[in-house]
């Protein structure tokens, strides 16, 4: 029987834990990536010896290659998780998101509408994020918000999320489309907050926070949304929208102070780690909060872990795992979030 998955962007941070899931649930995956400079092939590295893994180095621009690839393995399923995903970096350069994020959407869709004429029952899973309904200051979004992008990411994953709904009404491609909240956990590259932030605690460098540090976040752990994912892809609902997410705001100073609690318990904090507030970005949207009733009532999911359990199991991976941050490229380190 074929059990053969593709998960595009499979380098990154919730691509790599999904394929762990789902090789440990006995799929076999083919790990697209066009290896930008957020791929690590550290997060990987357990699974080079595994029969049921394979990785191909492709863009999703490169039709010719993608259609290559669709034939060889006939895909029961495609996870597409190939996107530009960092707002600050959307913010110097939006070009490289329109790129990857639009035009390599429709790139997918169109290999994807070919290869359905002949495999009907293959099911596309676009992942999006909850950042396409801007500032929410009360309540908490539903599948019917309308989008209101504020920067550049989020308007780019706004467009792919119209263009693959699209492709469904008119095409009636077999797709659904999630939109989830802030991840956080392990392998998640350091350009964004939680491993930013630890990495600079385990470094003995300040902690650069946006602003007055209350912009708040719904944190949801990212094997939490990978399960959510693989209910989705099981008995998900073609067409429809399902938001993902924990209920669990907590602000960047919340975060902060939080990690520095769980350090102060393993290691010995640096003189130098201190909280330094620095000019805010241009367009923070204050608050994001997704209501995520949906996927909770239909599909029988939730998350199961706390975000406060969930950043000790962060913190703790990355201080056991420094081949993780040594595999990184030091200025993509560095040169992000407070230093423009």
């Amino acid at each position: 029987m074929n059990k053969n998955i593709i998960v595009t962007g499979g380098l990154g941070f919730i691509g790599s834990n999904l394929i762990d899931l789902l090789i440990k649930k006995n799929y076999s995956v083919i790990n697209i990536d066009k290896v930008s400079y957020s791929s690590n092939f550290y997060n990987v590295i357990d699974f080079k010896k595994i029969k049921k893994y394979k990785f191909i180095k492709c863009n999703i621009n490169n039709k010719n290659k993608l259609t290559k690839i669709f034939k060889t393995y006939k895909p029961i399923a495609i996870f597409n998780l190939a996107a530009e995903t960092h707002v600050d970096r959307s913010i110097d350069s939006p070009k490289p998101f329109i790129e990857s994020n639009i035009v390599g959407a429709f790139n997918l869709l169109e290999v994807f509408k070919a290869y359905i004429k002949n495999n009907s029952k293959t099911l596309l899973i676009h992942i999006s994020t909850d950042e396409v309904f801007g500032d929410i200051l009360k309540g908490r979004s539903d599948e019917n918000y309308p989008y209101k992008p504020s920067s550049p990411y989020a308007a780019s994953k706004a467009s792919s999320d119209h263009l693959v709904f699209s492709y469904i009404k008119t095409f009636k491609l077999p797709a659904i489309i999630t939109n989830c909240s802030n991840n956080y956990g392990p392998k998640q590259h350091p350009e964004k907050l939680i491993p930013k932030l630890i990495y600079n605690i385990l470094n003995n460098k300040n902690l650069p926070i946006y602003g007055d540090g209350k912009n708040s976040r719904e944190w949801i752990y990212v094997t939490d949304h990978c399960l959510a994912l693989i209910e989705i892809f099981k008995k998900g609902k073609i067409g429809e929208f399902y938001n993902i997410g924990s209920n669990k705001n907590l602000n960047n100073l919340n975060i902060t102070r939080h990690l520095l609690d769980i350090a102060s318990k393993h290691i010995k904090i640096g003189e130098k780690v201190k909280i330094k507030f620095v000019k805010d970005r241009p367009g923070h949207d204050l608050r994001y909060a997704l209501n995520s009733k949906k996927i909770i009532k239909n599909l029988n999911w939730k998350p199961l872990i706390d975000p406060k359990k969930g950043l000790e199991k962060t913190f703790l991976w990355y201080l056991n795992n420094g081949h993780y941050f040594r595999s990184l490229k030091k200025k993509d380190i560095i040169k992000r979030l407070g230093n423009s």
